[in-house]
């Protein structure tokens, strides 16, 4: 199955090219499914159809089924189903439990919720493309990132090595007179693993590809620079930037929309010398149902996309050193910053970090510097000769 994520700054009509493009994707005679993530139903006013927690029982148009999914109600049942694995250990404290009644979600149960909603629609195989359409870009960029982050998080808080004393825990209860949470909290850990791990590999999928949405103007161009930067370092594949409602060229001189109509033009010819554009054209109106959505002139979804290599050049003949590069387009030297810890690089641009494995090659070298040139961080690193095998 194609995945295709579309983000970009907030009110540039991204819902409206999610559902075009999952329209024309779908009369094309492709098995599609489109995600929204909004609490409001925006995906639904867009399609002239509503949309909720399950996927419409009636396909808005043929081979097009939308999806909803429900935060609030995934919430109340993964806390009703965690208060029933912890029922020995809240006994024992004296807890009252919550009704799920009660329960309204935490911040982020909106990004799990959608994560949860990838992976099954991934697994069920169901359909042959899904569009995704993502929240704005800062808050997309934060869910992109979260099954990562979270699986290192839960790496490092409960080592996997550590469950080998698992088999002990139970006669240590017995001994002790008290149930012992620890097994449980290594269960939910493995499930909460599995979880992410699926997640991940949805969106670290060669079939999955990111489309921004924006608006060409000063602001739009600003966000598209830092999106663009953001994705690059999570190694995220993009294929078009949609500049979307675009004015027509035929605007008179004097109209007021002569200023704007230049702003356009100004960013168009900056974008094109930059990114893949796909210009669309203002409707004039809000589009609404199926009809509208039709007569946009989104693109179509690529059959494939050229992967995002990191990769490593031997130069050790040469210069004696092995250069790992990272592709930051847009990136600003100044912004940059690199720390070695252990076995992992934690590389910063500008507002957005990740910590990344290095390769196993490099894991026995030493970083021996690092330039920005065109885009790209190279980063040297030199053999460490106390772990570099003999004779390389």
């Amino acid at each position: 199955m194609r995945t295709l994520l579309l983000t970009g700054p907030g009110g540039t009509g991204r819902t409206t090219v999610a559902a075009a493009t999952a329209l024309k994707a779908a009369r094309e005679g492709t098995r599609t499914l489109l995600l929204g993530t909004d609490r409001d139903d925006t995906l639904g006013a867009v399609l002239g159809v509503p949309t909720g927690p399950a996927p419409t029982p009636v396909p808005v148009a043929p081979n097009l089924t939308a999806w909803r999914p429900d935060a609030a109600q995934g919430f109340r049942d993964a806390l009703a189903a965690l208060q029933d694995r912890a029922a020995s250990a809240l006994d024992l404290l004296g807890a009252s439990r919550l009704d799920p009644e009660e329960l309204t979600p935490l911040p982020g149960a909106d990004d799990l919720a959608l994560l949860r909603a990838l992976r099954e629609a991934a697994l069920a195989e169901a359909h042959d493309l899904l569009v995704v359409d993502l929240p704005p870009a800062p808050r997309a960029l934060a869910l992109l990132a979260a099954p990562e982050e979270l699986r290192r998080s839960l790496r490092r808080l409960l080592p996997p090595e550590r469950q080998a004393a698992r088999a002990l825990r139970p006669v240590l209860g017995r001994l002790a007179g008290v149930p012992m949470p620890a097994e449980a909290l290594y269960q939910a850990t493995a499930r909460w693993e599995l979880e992410l791990a699926a997640a991940e590999a949805v969106l670290a999928d060669r079939n999955t590809t990111v489309r921004l949405v924006a608006e060409p103007g000063p602001a739009g161009a600003d966000a598209v620079r830092a999106t663009t930067l953001g994705l690059a370092l999570r190694g995220l594949r993009t294929d078009l930037l949609v500049a979307n409602r675009v004015l027509p060229e035929d605007v008179p001189a004097d109209s007021w929309l002569g200023g704007p109509l230049a702003q356009q033009r100004k960013t168009l010819e900056e974008w094109q010398g930059t990114y893949d554009v796909h210009a669309v054209a203002h409707l004039g109106r809000d589009p609404r149902g199926t009809d509208d959505l039709a007569a946009l002139d989104v693109p179509g979804v690529n059959p494939a996309a050229s992967p995002v290599e990191w990769p490593v050049t031997d130069r050790l003949a040469e210069d004696g050193v092995l250069v790992w590069h990272i592709p930051l387009p847009g990136a600003v030297r100044e912004e940059l910053d690199l720390v070695r810890r252990g076995d992992e690089l934690v590389v910063a641009a500008g507002p957005f970090r990740r910590t990344v494995p290095l390769p196993s090659a490099l894991r026995r070298c030493t970083v021996d510097g690092a330039a920005l040139r065109e885009d790209t961080l190279a980063v040297r690193f030199a053999p460490d000769p106390g772990l570099w095998p003999r004779g390389r």
